[in-house]
């Protein structure tokens, strides 16, 4: 695909999310779009802590169900060289990005090594950090796939909104759009421009500290888990204009 497709792709799948009223329904949605880059197996779940089970946390799959099984049952979630990268980092990675040592973590080699018997040799994962120390993802797996600088941003954004559907529809208790005040309708208007929180002061004349603090609070009141949900939720409710 070229840059002006992955724009497309993005943008597509986006605007087709509201009409899925149902999990299933969004999951295939979510399939067929990431299919496109090459993904064959998806998941959607929360981070447990240590007195939680991962199967717990799951909002939904496409995994394997051998694959699932075995994850759960050798409780692969606490060797996890992904999941470990997953709660620290807040950018996307490539699976491989995701450092171990090889001869200190076998629990780690292994749970590399058996991804790979169920079509899961390579993968993408975007990180979502909640406000209140919610920590999920949303993991995408497969062999032949279309990673890139161009699709990257595209499949970052597919996944957050992604994310945010299937969050709404287990969880479909009506939000009214929030009051935002004006100055925080602003740092969210240029948080969707890819500004950070630096230079949405520049630009405003306030602090860094104060465009995070405004950014932190339209964030809660909208009812978001993280600043790019924040930019989703005021897009879709046209808080502000994409």
């Amino acid at each position: 695909m070229s840059a002006v497709d992955y724009g497309r792709e993005a943008l597509d799948f986006i605007e087709g999310l509201e009409a899925y009223s149902k999990v299933p329904d969004a999951m295939d949605a979510l399939e067929a779009a990431f299919g496109r880059f090459g993904f064959e197996h998806i998941i959607v779940t929360g981070l447990p802590n240590p007195e939680q089970h991962f199967e717990q946390m799951v909002l939904a799959k496409r995994w394997p169900a051998e694959w699932f099984r075995m994850y759960t049952e050798r409780n692969y979630v606490r060797f996890d060289p992904v999941i470990r990268m997953c709660r620290q980092s807040v950018n996307p990675f490539e699976w491989s990005e995701a450092p171990y040592d090889a001869e200190r973590e076998p629990g780690a080699v292994e749970v590399m090594n058996r991804a790979t018997d169920f079509r899961m040799s390579r993968g993408f994962v975007v990180p979502i950090h909640g406000l209140t120390g919610y920590e999920a993802g949303v993991s995408l797996g497969g062999v032949h796939l279309d990673l890139n600088a161009r699709s990257k941003p595209a499949l970052h954004l597919m996944a957050m909104y992604g994310f945010d559907r299937i969050r709404r529809l287990l969880d479909p208790r009506p939000t009214p759009p929030a009051l935002l005040t004006p100055r925080e309708r602003e740092v969210i208007a240029w948080a969707s421009q890819g500004k950070s929180a630096w230079e949405i002061g520049e630009i405003l004349h306030i602090t860094q500290r104060t465009a995070e603090e405004h950014l932190a609070t339209a964030a809660r009141k909208l009812g978001a888990v993280n600043r790019t949900h924040a930019v989703a939720i005021a897009i879709r409710h046209k808080i502000i204009n994409p």
